[in-house]
């Protein structure tokens, strides 16, 4: 007899919606509840707004915890009582705690959007994308108290272009991880899955992204500059500051040439009206930008309209230094 597993979910972003929806549909697992961030309110009187897996429970009727602070006992208790066989997490967002990991028989598994153990916390998205990595994937593993360190059951590998943006790499890891508990879990709980212990080589471990992490320092190489552009979107988000003002940099690209005897940091106007920041191996042309307070544009509609940026000299964070 195929046994079915009651199983509580614990996500929150964007990443986990695929997911939980294919545990649900899953026709060995039994969805009892989902675990979540909290509402944030929106400012302005507007009413809190739900984590994207929360909402989607409600939607489907599933009951739904939001603790602040999972490891907080009410919240233990809480998750607990719901009796799981089976706990499955992607992109909660809280470490769980040893008394909820040693509760279900089938284990705590967890999705998580790279190969590990390469890009392990919270960040292996963008992490991914500015290292310039030729690969990436999702790995099912069974949790342990570490972070992100038990053993994996499974992985499937997704090869990359180079012109990924985060938000893009998100969706198809999301959906590649959602056809591999789909497809794995069946297995798992038959224990036809043995799972295999991560090695220590190359092993590396991301955080939590500020929002001074998106300042761009020119003093790095074009491409490493481009990297940044495309991985942190839509968070810290990638930004110049001079005297004409802030930036936003939305798309950008390495240009031909070089930026000669230029300072690195200056901005310049480029052949064919485009806008250029003159970096430490070249000339870094900046295709999409928003100015503080308006709208989105190329960076020629900004040239025309804002001639003072050219020849600015942007500001670099105060001790920061040049990872050419």
């Amino acid at each position: 007899m195929n046994p079915v597993a009651r199983t509580v979910f614990l996500g929150s972003g964007e990443f986990a919606v695929p997911i939980v929806g294919a545990i649900a549909r899953h026709p060995r697992a039994e969805l009892v509840g989902v675990v979540t961030a909290p509402g944030r309110a929106r400012g302005r009187g507007r009413p809190a707004g739900g984590s994207p897996v929360g909402r989607w429970a409600v939607e489907a009727g599933i009951p739904t915890l939001t603790p602040t602070r999972l490891r907080d006992p009410a919240a233990i208790a809480q998750a607990a009582a719901l009796d799981p066989q089976l706990i499955v997490l992607a992109d909660y967002g809280q470490i769980v705690p040893p008394e909820l990991l040693a509760l279900p028989p089938y284990g705590a598994l967890n999705l998580h959007p790279s190969l590990l153990p390469r890009h392990r916390g919270a960040s292996p998205i963008p992490a991914t994308i500015l290292a310039g990595d030729g690969e990436t994937g999702v790995s099912l593993m069974l949790m342990d108290a570490g972070l992100d360190t038990g053993p994996i059951i499974a992985q499937l590998l997704l090869p990359l272009d180079g012109t990924e943006t985060a938000p893009e790499l998100e969706a198809r890891l999301a959906d590649l991880a959602a056809s591999l508990v789909g497809d794995e879990l069946a297995r798992w709980l038959d224990g036809d899955l043995v799972p295999t212990d991560q090695q220590p080589a190359g092993a590396t471990l991301t955080r939590q992204l500020r929002r001074e992490d998106g300042r761009l320092d020119p003093r790095r190489e074009a491409s490493q500059l481009a990297r940044q552009v495309r991985a942190y979107q839509p968070w810290p988000g990638s930004f110049v500051e001079s005297e004409a003002g802030r930036l936003i940099v939305w798309r950008a690209r390495p240009a031909a040439g070089s930026g000669g005897d230029v300072e690195p940091g200056t901005v310049v106007g480029l052949a064919g009206g485009g806008l250029g920041l003159v970096t430490g191996d070249g000339v870094f042309e900046l295709l999409e930008v928003q100015p503080q307070g308006g709208r989105r544009m190329t960076g020629a509609e900004l040239l025309r309209g804002r001639q003072s940026w050219v020849g600015s000299l942007v500001h670099v964070a105060p001790g920061a230094e040049s990872e050419q």
